[in-house]
């Protein structure tokens, strides 16, 4: 599949990164808003705090920045299963940083040059 900048494809990508979210957290994110520019694809998300997050914040905030961080590799690894398995694209890198402070994601996407010539029509 090619994908392009669309309102088509940002509504697929949208959909990807909700399921993952919500297989992962058991909810989506509140806000999120998908940008396809050359081969950067980039997904700006407000996620919600879970309630086992907030109660591991008060009890133990070492480990919550620690299962945060491993919760968002997980995150990337699947993101790029999915992509790689539903639209057939294929990735250079996966980039993604999440300020638990605020339930601030950016993921972004590095498109190989195969999907280049895919990316607007």
């Amino acid at each position: 599949m090619t994908i392009q900048d669309n309102s088509e494809s940002r509504k697929k990508l949208s959909h990807l990164y909700n399921e993952i979210a919500k297989e992962l957290f058991g909810f989506g994110t509140t806000l999120l808003r998908v940008t396809i520019d050359g081969n950067l694809i980039t997904f700006q998300a407000k996620h919600r705090r879970s309630p086992r997050s907030a109660a591991l914040e008060g009890e133990a905030p070492a480990l919550k920045l620690e299962v945060d961080f491993r919760m968002s590799l997980l995150y990337k690894k699947r993101l790029r299963e999915r992509l790689e398995e539903e639209l057939g694209l294929q990735m250079e890198a996966v980039l993604r940083d999440y300020d638990a402070a605020t339930q601030w994601a950016i993921t972004n996407i590095i498109l190989s040059d195969e999907n280049e010539n895919n990316l607007n029509g």
